[in-house]
């Protein structure tokens, strides 16, 4: 008994497990508590044990390592290279004059959220479908503008991601299994289409994109017999200090130096050729969609291996975030409600601004960089928020729910260790642990744009109703 009573004449040292709030009110009364963060796998929820019981069953299990280590051998070993450029009339698969494809999983015009319509409607307008916004928004309404989501046509979108027929794309070949990957040119500002901006200034700039910008890019990848290794360069861009979804510094620094010989061969004027390098120059973004491209190439490879439970596709359309997963073939989605994206905002903005989180661009935290990587780009929680120890931390935690390391793509501030692979649904809902996203936030009304960035993780109930279909489905 008296053991038990000097307990209390000491400073306690507490482990606190489950709710967290338990351990701030022990910290007030003067105890070390270091805080478990654990939920019950699955939520608690019987279903979800029960299929997670019935993966770990001998019969299944093996079958279930055995595809994931294809699935992650096929994005590991990918070689995906930038083979040129063209309009999206001419490359992408089912294009058409009247098609808009747009991030995320499917939806309708009438479910479209401010940044997603605003995109959309000034698409029509420049695509010469409307005079006006206005009359895009009738048109966009009215049944005669075909939606698709871009991951359905072999594309990827950043934010609202909206692309149509005259847009020029990246065409990106995976030199390993031969399957190609598209992404359209980034706008640089952020006032921009991608984010819901929509005025003359962005319609202008759509238009020297299309004729001059574009074929630029088109005529210069025309001269370069090799195309240009993406995989390679996102590495190099990595020990430079990106991690190439927000944070592009060395990655639009070595795109372009690897563009300019064949630029300067073109026969466009040199008044021309300034333009571009100016506008490259006039933000760090340029290489943005290219690392998306190359990310999107590599994942549809491991897409479509019978019982695994590997995710190929994180995407978001404002509204909703889906999920595609490896052991479910075609276009299958799993979806649940998108999240608010928590950072910094821009002068004269409130969260209160913000729309929901939007975009194709988690295609990089899919692959293992993006917010998977941000132990390579400590400097990218200027932008995002946090600390320079959570952007390590969130790379860390995200081993605990991949399959394997990249070995090709590594983190010299954390020995060289490869990017997390293989984001397994199974270890998502054991765990609780959702995969980290750092992500842009556009205004919740069409015609603003960009007015803020920081983290955001995707809605459980996706990953939840992929096991449960997985379950059913494995063989």
């Amino acid at each position: 008994m008296s053991r038990i009573s000097d307990l209390f004449k000491s400073k306690p040292h507490v482990i606190n497990v489950g709710i967290e709030s338990f351990k701030d009110d022990l910290l007030q009364q003067g105890a070390e508590v270091i805080h478990l963060d654990w939920t019950p796998p699955g939520r608690g929820n019987p279903a979800l044990i029960a299929a997670l019981d019935k993966f770990e069953s001998p019969e299944l299990l093996g079958k279930i390592d055995a595809a994931n280590r294809l699935a992650v051998e096929r994005i590991i070993n990918s070689q995906p290279v930038l083979i040129g450029y063209d309009q999206a009339i001419n490359c992408v698969p089912g294009m058409t004059k009247t098609t808009i494809l747009h991030a995320g999983p499917p939806i309708s015009w009438d479910k479209m959220n401010g940044p997603m319509k605003g995109a959309v409607t000034g698409a029509i307008v420049f695509e010469g479908l409307a005079k006006d916004v206005e009359e895009a928004a009738k048109l966009a309404a009215s049944g005669e503008i075909t939606f698709s989501p871009c991951h359905e046509h072999n594309c990827v979108g950043s934010m609202a991601g909206v692309t149509s027929a005259s847009m020029f794309m990246h065409i990106v070949e995976n030199k390993t299994y031969g399957n190609i990957a598209y992404t359209n040119l980034s706008e640089q500002l952020a006032k921009i289409l991608r984010m819901g901006a929509n005025d003359q200034s962005v319609i202008d700039r759509l238009i020297w994109m299309r004729d001059v910008f574009g074929p630029i890019l088109r005529d210069a990848m025309k001269l370069n017999p090799n195309g240009i290794d993406l995989r390679l360069m996102l590495a190099q861009a990595l020990h430079m200090g990106d991690e190439c979804h927000n944070r592009n510094v060395a990655g639009t620094t070595l795109l372009i130096q690897a563009l300019t010989p064949y630029i300067l061969q073109t026969d466009y004027t040199i008044a021309q050729k300034k333009e571009v390098f100016d506008f490259v120059a006039s933000s760090d973004y340029f290489s943005g969609p290219t690392w998306m491209a190359m990310a999107k190439c590599a994942l549809d490879a491991a897409h479509g291996i019978e019982n695994s439970t590997v995710v190929t596709t994180m995407a978001r359309n404002g509204v909703e975030f889906g999920i595609r997963v490896s052991g479910m073939p075609g276009n299958t989605w799993f979806t649940g409600p998108a999240q608010k994206v928590i950072g910094p905002m821009f002068a004269g903005y409130k969260p209160e601004d913000s729309g929901l989180d939007i975009g194709d661009s988690a295609i990089t935290e899919t692959y293992g960089f993006g917010g998977f990587a941000m132990a390579t780009a400590p400097a990218i929680v200027a932008l995002v928020g946090g600390t320079p120890e959570e952007a390590i931390g969130y790379t860390t935690k995200m081993k605990e729910i991949t399959t394997t390391e990249n070995p090709n793509v590594t983190i010299p501030l954390l020995d060289f260790m490869g990017i997390p692979t293989g984001i397994d649904v199974r270890k998502v809902v054991q765990t609780g642990i959702k995969p980290v996203i750092n992500t842009a936030i556009a205004h919740k009304e069409a015609g603003i744009g960009m007015i803020g960035a920081g983290i955001t993780y995707p809605p459980v109930e996706a990953f939840e109703k992929a096991l449960l279909a997985l379950s059913e489905n494995i063989q």
